[in-house]
């Protein structure tokens, strides 16, 4: 297997990982990068792009990367929040008048931004047409009533979550998520990562590979139960991805398309102050509120333990990102398998993107694998 790109020789040891994840591990196609202290250390890319295996992972492959999509949206707020244009304590209807319908008038920013607004999906089902409307998934999620009383238990809004901050952003600027993400964050920290791809990239989008019986977030889960009613109500089909619609559309939750370097170039700011690269993105006040607990218990989509703080899921007993207990680092990841995660204790920020998918959707035992090498790799083991 030949490895690609760059590893200092401190990280000697996540390069090997890397390779062991194609050798074992079933990697096809993969990116892993890593920064530290707000510059890059590790940016490694090998493999293939296509399920054939006839087409190298390039240096500027990229992939849909599912949630982790959701990091760059929360990014979004984040950098509103620090310029005084928005206030997570705010009711959203401040910002969208109309939101405030069916027991919503109290539902507040941060609740969007930990999944506790109770709006994970929507009472009648919709079609692929309707997803990629922003002024129609608006209109629903204004009429929506919550699932349950919002701010008092998280439960996964895998995909509204997105339009429900787009609406917020578009709201506040005047533009569309994916625009203002493209100007005022994409594009200051040159990171080639794509909320709404333009066709002129197209024929460098790497082709995700299925998990063996294509996986489902509704597997295992009642017909009555939230998760079910959330996940099976909107339309994420895999088989879309490869659609122009599907690429064009702005889905901040789901549909973003980058690779770990891009990732990793757009979310280091959260592990390092605020600031990469050059360029300061937020205040490290702001930074802070990111680690700021929101919600803690099983979630009521995911049925997992999760602790929700500014827009990231964080460090905790129940879901060890590390192998110590600092709460100050933060993560997301995609169905699939890729994974971003931020440490502010160690300011370092890595990710793993691939095409290989797996039934997950907070990473799995290829992205675990690098995030440790990488601890050790900084003196710290389980």
């Amino acid at each position: 297997m030949e490895i690609n790109g760059f590893c200092h020789e401190r990280f000697a040891k996540v390069r090997e990982t890397f390779e062991t994840n194609f050798e074992r591990r079933g990697d096809i196609g993969a990116s892993y990068a890593l920064t530290l202290e707000g510059e890059m250390v590790v940016d490694l890319w090998a493999g293939h792009r296509d399920a054939a295996q006839t087409l190298p992972w390039e240096e500027d492959t990229i992939v849909n990367v599912y949630s982790t999509t959701k990091t760059m949206a929360a990014l979004c707020l984040l950098v509103l929040a620090d310029r005084g244009q928005v206030e997570f304590d705010a009711p959203v209807a401040r910002y969208w008048p109309e939101f405030a319908q069916n027991g919503k008038e109290d539902v507040r920013l941060k609740h969007f931004m930990s999944h506790s607004a109770g709006l994970p999906g929507l009472d009648e089902p919709i079609d692929l047409d309707t997803l990629y409307d922003q002024d129609a998934m608006a209109r629903l999620l204004a009429a929506q009533a919550p699932w349950w009383e919002p701010g008092t238990s998280s439960g996964y809004h895998a995909v509204t979550q997105g339009h429900l901050i787009a609406e917020v952003v578009r709201r506040v600027t005047g533009v569309s998520l994916g625009t203002f993400f493209a100007s005022e964050i994409a594009g200051p920290l040159e990171a080639d990562f794509h909320i709404g791809l333009d066709p002129e990239h197209f024929d460098r989008v790497g082709e995700l590979i299925p998990a063996p019986g294509g996986g489902s977030l509704t597997s295992g889960q009642k017909k009555d139960s939230i998760g079910f009613r959330a996940f099976g109500s909107i339309p994420t089909p895999v088989g879309a991805l490869t659609s122009d619609a599907w690429r064009q559309a702005e889905l901040p939750a789901v549909n973003g398309h980058g690779n770990a370097r891009s990732v990793v170039r757009a979310q280091t700011p959260i592990a390092n102050g605020g600031s990469a690269f050059g360029v300061q993105l937020l205040s490290p006040s702001t930074v802070e509120a990111v680690f700021v607990e929101q919600t803690s218990g099983v979630d009521l989509c995911l049925r997992l333990p999760i602790t929700f703080g500014m827009g990231y899921g964080l460090n905790s007993a129940a879901w060890p990102l590390k192998p110590t207990a600092e709460p100050d680092t933060c993560y997301w990841g995609g169905w699939g398998g890729s994974l971003v995660i931020a440490d502010a204790a160690q300011k370092m920020c890595s990710a793993y993107v691939m095409n290989r998918m797996t039934g997950t959707t907070l990473g799995d035992r290829r992205a675990a694998a690098l995030a440790y090498a990488t601890y050790e790799c900084l003196g710290l083991s389980r």
